[in-house]
């Protein structure tokens, strides 16, 4: 579907290995190694799978080599991703000749589409596992262990893992995702979601708040909650009557969570345009802590090829809602998606992109260049008939365009004070720290006394072209 070209919404990491940093495998029968691409919902169903291994009796490794289960949590959103990831199963299957009885899974995205390559032609797992299976993951490892290929890749209507604490495999303990449904109902032509992660169904409410609570008791002091789309978030008990008014929306469950505490930051990802509700915004008003970003993405500023993308919107309504955003929010942070060189695009409906950018002028954003996935309602319906060398060119005239609106936004922040929520040491210098403030921009400044999940005031003095600097910070 995608090729990226440049990436600055910084949610998104590719290939990352985890293991809880306070825990020892020392205590567990085998050890298990989890790797995972693309999107941060990947990264949750990781922490997810983590914690029905840990009640199996496995331990978290950060050595792949050394480990008993090997499991690779995949992406199909775009070809180099895929790509990626039958070379980590390449090498990973020279691991397997050295330490025999060593097993090898794929989960997550890939898993339906190229199961027959991946265990019979290719030869390169033991195990495929859909993202709606993870319960059947210990079944599957008995099976595997006896030589027999494990296989489930069926979609469910109703698995949403509610009941599953995931184990958190990040380093940070201050910032971390909470999944609040899974699915995609919407369709685009463009997108393989609805045929890897199924239909659109939403988490119980009460376990969402529960998880967000108990992420705040030790420590974490910003969750995100996550969505294929989160504004069309709608959870109904299930006892309740069909005709009562007993359900909660996105908006009600946002302000649910930000209630937990006031030191508790809320973040969400991501928005469909033609979702996300007043309601929303002014609950994103009315609570300081719930932050002011919104990732809304565009994909094209062309009507018709929005339409051909089965977008639902046209560009007019789209403005309207960046205008309404801005009206309600008007500090408000917004990031987008960009496909260059869908098919049929012409240079009018590139220029149409380039001005509705020059209208929003994004923070933020994700760019790519269109490359047909298989199985995608594009796939079937259109011809990709732009030349790559057109769509590149396209795609390289929209990222100078948002690199100079990015950096305008930084500039246009230089003088500000802003509230930042410490996250860590810099990468560049073990003097400073680094957090974000409401508008998801990486501020860096002077360590001090501060300490992660702090929060501090920061006057911003200069800034680069992704990040801002101040020169003194104040605790709050």
């Amino acid at each position: 579907m995608l090729e990226i070209a440049d990436k600055t919404h910084d949610e998104t990491r590719q290939g990352e290995a985890y293991a809880p940093h306070q825990a020892s495998t020392a205590s567990f029968k085998k050890n298990f190694y989890i790797e995972s691409y693309g999107c941060a919902m990947n990264f949750n169903d990781s922490e997810i799978v983590a914690s029905i291994l840990n009640e199996e009796g496995f331990g978290a490794t950060r050595n792949a080599e050394e480990a008993d289960l090997i499991l690779i949590n995949t992406c199909s959103i775009r070809e180099k991703a895929e790509q990626t990831v039958r070379k980590r199963l390449t090498e990973f299957r020279r691991y397997k000749k050295s330490k025999p009885g060593m097993l090898v899974g794929v989960l997550g995205c890939m898993a339906e589409r190229l199961k027959d390559k991946l265990l019979e032609e290719e030869k390169l797992v033991d195990m495929v596992v859909g993202p709606d299976a993870y319960r059947t993951l210990p079944s599957l490892i008995t099976e595997a262990e006896t030589g027999q290929k494990a296989v489930n890749v069926l979609l469910s209507r109703e698995e949403t893992y509610s009941d599953i604490s995931p184990i958190r495999l990040d380093n940070n303990g201050v910032t971390s995702f909470v999944s609040i449904m899974r699915g995609c109902n919407n369709m685009c032509t463009f997108c393989v979601v609805p045929f890897t992660r199924g239909r659109e169904r939403s988490r119980d409410a009460d376990s969402i708040v529960a998880e967000a609570r108990e992420l705040f008791n030790n420590g974490y002091r910003e969750v995100t909650l996550l969505g294929q789309n989160v504004d069309s978030y709608y959870w109904t008990p299930k006892d309740a009557d069909p005709n009562s008014t007993d359900h909660v929306t996105f908006a009600q469950l946002l302000a649910r969570v930000a209630e937990i505490d006031p030191l508790l930051r809320v973040r969400f990802s991501t928005s469909h345009p033609k979702d996300i509700t007043d309601e929303v915004l002014f609950t994103m008003a009315k609570y300081e802590n719930i932050c002011n970003y919104i990732h809304l993405p565009l994909q094209s500023g062309s009507t018709r090829i929005l339409q051909l993308m089965n977008r639902t919107y046209t560009r007019e309504w789209y403005l309207k809602k960046v205008d309404r955003i801005r009206e309600i929010l008007p500090d408000c942070g917004l990031s987008t998606d960009i496909i260059c060189g869908f098919c049929t695009e012409t240079e009018e409906d590139h220029a149409d992109t380039l001005n509705l950018m020059e209208y929003a002028k994004y923070d933020l954003a994700y760019m790519y260049f269109y490359s047909e996935r298989p199985g995608t309602l594009a796939a079937r319906r259109y011809q990709d008939d732009i030349p790559e060398a057109e769509k590149k060119r396209r795609l390289a005239e929209v990222v100078e365009l948002h690199r100079r609106h990015s950096e305008e936004s930084m500039r246009n922040d230089v003088g500000k004070t802003f509230k930042v929520l410490v996250e860590g040491t810099s990468k560049r210098s073990a003097d400073h720290l680094f957090g974000r403030n409401d508008q998801n921009k990486v501020v860096v400044f002077p360590k001090g006394n501060f300490r992660k999940g702090q929060y501090v005031h920061v006057t911003v003095t200069d800034c680069t072209s992704g990040t801002l600097i101040a020169a003194t910070a104040t605790a709050l």
